[in-house]
């Protein structure tokens, strides 16, 4: 049985105090891991339908049957084990702007570490999603130029309320247009978001990209006593010219 409450690592970051922590359920006995950035909860293995979904609703619209895909934000692993577990994804590139959560991974000191760690098909890159998203080389640094048919982004809260204000530049239909640059013809692009959907941000989806949406993930939250939700917003690249 493990402790009521441990701090598993702690770091100082060019972002912040993060830390990664597990505590024992009080109902379920189960361990919860949670990551805080100084005093802000980031994540939290109680609550993954969001970051499952990510993966799951996106490569239901990638196109082909060898699939290369991008993550922004590696997170506790949630999304890239989404991906992995999809048949047809014969690479996946993840990028986290701290070294500390790859190494959290890398470690074993989360639960899904080790296995997507140790999986042929996954890379994990320490990098700045968002600036390798506007520059002209791409999301890989190995592979100036490649292209993607999926990239799912889980870094920010939401559009609205970034982690960073250079973040902010990348929700906006230059920042779009750069990204889309990456995706292969009928590639998507997907975001996740804490906050309710934003017919804003969706505007500015469909400025860039010819097919978009927004989906509400609702999920059981046992510590309020009801659901709560996540969205997941869809864009999808048009199709290569004729």
């Amino acid at each position: 049985m493990s402790l009521r409450f441990q701090e598993i690592d702690w770091q100082p970051t060019p972002i912040g105090d993060i830390s990664l922590r597990r505590r024992r359920h009080p109902e379920s006995g189960e361990d919860v891991y949670e990551v805080k950035l100084g005093d802000e909860f980031l994540m939290s293995s109680l609550f993954t339908a969001g970051e499952v979904a990510l993966a799951e609703l996106a490569l239901a619209e990638a196109p082909g049957t060898a699939l290369d895909v991008a993550v922004g934000g590696l997170g506790l692993g949630h999304t890239a084990r989404a991906a992995l577990d999809d048949p047809r994804v014969r690479s996946l590139t993840v990028i986290d702007a701290l070294a500390e959560v790859i190494d959290w991974h890398r470690r074993g000191l989360v639960p899904l570490g080790t296995g997507l760690a140790s999986d042929p098909r996954c890379r994990l890159v320490h990098g700045d999603f968002f600036a390798l998203a506007a520059g002209p080389h791409g999301l890989d640094p190995d592979g100036p130029g490649r292209l993607f048919h999926a990239v799912l982004l889980d870094v920010d809260h939401s559009p609205r309320h970034v982690l960073h204000p250079r973040h902010a530049a990348l929700y906006r239909p230059d920042g779009l247009r750069a990204l889309a640059g990456h995706l292969h013809p009928d590639g998507v692009f997907a975001l996740w978001s804490n906050d309710p959907p934003d017919d804003r941000f969706v505007s500015t989806l469909t400025e860039v990209f010819p097919r978009t949406a927004a989906h509400v993930v609702e999920f059981d939250n046992p510590l309020q006593g009801g659901t709560s939700s996540n969205t997941v917003y869809l864009a999808v690249k048009g199709p290569a010219a004729p």
